[in-house]
């Protein structure tokens, strides 16, 4: 699995995701199959109420071609880098320096796609994004952008949480750990999952963000030193306390 960081403008490192060539393949096949239900909808809306045949071709030519041909620029420049696909899939359209793409980045992304996708059948971008280390066909090259994707691809259910060993005679350290549900441990639990794969500056602040709320909800003081440590240790007595 890929992964970019990415300095936003706060001078803070992110990293991400990079969307896989499957990821974006089922993104363009979800926008093939929306692009084609407004023009079937739109053709036969066109049909019944245009009589001449003239007049039906001037119709495609004007209304459905464009759709076919700019629905992905007018998609991305209009949706903050996503189309429908893309938003369905999870991924998303990101400069590499931090910054927000333009509409010249995606129009330029968007000229590039004939011969990354059309002319060569997807084979130019495909061998690019495979390539590339930051997953970039021609279009994203020359624009400085890339895919990322907007969520982990792993999920986490209690199944996963309960995997965390624990022994019988286990005492809790944090016994008010009840106040919180289920869905509060999967989020402390993804985020120290993300913070032990991706251990940079920017999920390091979040971990003692996080756990500077959760010793405030807890009314936990001193809070403990070593944070992720402190959020395994919740966890661990939220499941004994709770299984």
């Amino acid at each position: 699995m890929k992964t970019i960081e990415i300095n936003t403008a706060q001078k803070v490192t992110i990293q991400y995701e990079l969307a896989s060539l499957g990821n974006r393949f089922m993104s363009y096949f979800i926008d093939i199959l929306v692009m084609s239900g407004i023009i079937t909808f739109l053709s036969i809306l066109g049909s019944s109420a245009i009589g001449s045949s003239d007049s039906y071709t001037l119709f495609l030519y004007l209304i459905l071609a464009p759709i076919f041909i700019f629905y992905t620029l007018a998609s991305e420049i209009l949706m903050n880098g996503q189309s429908l696909g893309k938003k369905a899939m999870g991924l998303k359209v990101v400069k590499l320096n931090g910054d927000a793409p333009t509409s010249q980045d995606y129009f330029m992304r968007w000229m590039f796609r004939f011969i990354d996708i059309f002319m060569s059948l997807g084979s130019v971008g495909s061998l690019l994004i495979n390539a590339s280390p930051k997953s970039q066909r021609l279009g994203g090259l020359l624009s400085g952008t890339t895919v990322i994707r907007t969520t982990s691809q792993r999920t986490f259910t209690l199944n996963d949480i309960l995997k965390i060993s624990t022994l019988d005679t286990y005492q809790p350290t944090f016994p008010q750990i009840r106040k919180f549900n289920e869905q509060d441990m999967l989020f402390i639990k993804k985020s120290l999952e993300r913070e032990r794969r991706y251990p940079n500056q920017a999920h390091k602040k979040a971990i003692k963000e996080l756990s500077d709320h959760v010793s405030e909800q807890l009314n936990i003081s001193p809070i403990p030193k070593d944070r992720s440590k402190f959020l395994r240790t919740l966890i661990n007595d939220y499941i004994v306390l709770t299984r």
